[in-house]
């Protein structure tokens, strides 16, 4: 679709629009009830070792079918190319700002050996607990037992995902960040991993916080994320809070939001 030839005010596009969000929700519902009774028959049985590679890789590919849906249908351009350079640079805590739901899709369709710090209700899903537990993803409603499944984690060489926020951004792109909690610098400090910053910035605030489900995008959407500094693991949690969310509010102070045609497809 050219957005240069098709006016997005026009009722036409307006109607692609509805009909590209319809096809891009469906798809993702497909891709996870597709898993899901599979990961539920297969999480009992396997050994741990291969239920969690087999959990991550399916995650990963599911993904990547549906971002190549949204990309080739739905008028949606990413450029997540600076992701792959993560893939074998062995475990760390990748922290990333949380504009949109979409975040934590676009991220583990890129890292095979990912695991998700996950708020609880997620994780009971009905969408997506199953394919979660499968892969070993980590809930956050008890700290310390979170912690420690992190560290572990971790220690047989994964890469921690998590959103320091919390939730998503509220107010996004007027506001770029929330206030950052200390459960980044306290999994870090006790796996004794780096921090590798990840900085994510939409064209739209679709699907984030207070976006309702059934409200349609604004097409073409775009999303950049981009690799940020990467920190020594902290000895301070306190201190290091302070400073990882003194970076974020700098980096995407000074950078611009992608405009629809920018990013990479």
């Amino acid at each position: 679709m050219n957005a240069a030839q098709r006016s997005p005010t026009s009722r036409l596009w307006g109607v692609y629009e509805h009909i590209a969000m319809v096809l891009g929700l469906s798809s993702l519902a497909l891709v996870c009830l597709t898993w899901t009774p599979l990961a539920l028959a297969l999480y009992p049985v396997l050994p741990n070792g291969i239920g969690r590679w087999l959990g991550r890789q399916a995650i990963m590919r599911g993904f990547r079918i549906y971002v190549g849906i949204l990309r080739t249908v739905c008028a949606c351009r990413f450029d997540l190319a600076e992701i792959d350079q993560l893939r074998d640079q062995g475990p760390m805590v990748i922290a990333a700002n949380h504009p949109s739901l979409l975040d934590a899709v676009l991220i583990t369709s890129r890292l095979p050996n990912a695991v998700c710090f996950m708020k609880a209700d997620i994780m009971d899903n009905p969408l997506f607990g199953a394919g979660a537990r499968m892969a070993r993803y980590v809930r956050n409603d008890h700290l310390l037992s979170a912690v420690l499944a992190c560290r572990r984690e971790l220690a047989d060489g994964a890469q921690l995902v998590i959103f320091p926020e919390g939730t998503r951004t509220l107010g996004y792109p007027a506001n770029r960040l929330n206030a950052l909690s200390r459960s980044t610098a306290l999994i870090a400090a006790r796996a004794e991993v780096p921090v590798q910053t990840l900085l994510v910035e939409f064209s739209s605030p679709y699907l984030g916080k207070g976006w309702p489900l059934w409200r349609k995008p604004r097409l073409p959407l775009t999303c950049r994320v981009r690799l940020g500094k990467r920190f020594e693991a902290p000895r301070d949690s306190r201190a290091f809070t302070h400073e990882l969310e003194a970076y974020f509010r700098a980096e995407l102070a000074a950078s611009v939001p992608p405009l629809a045609s920018t990013a990479a497809a």
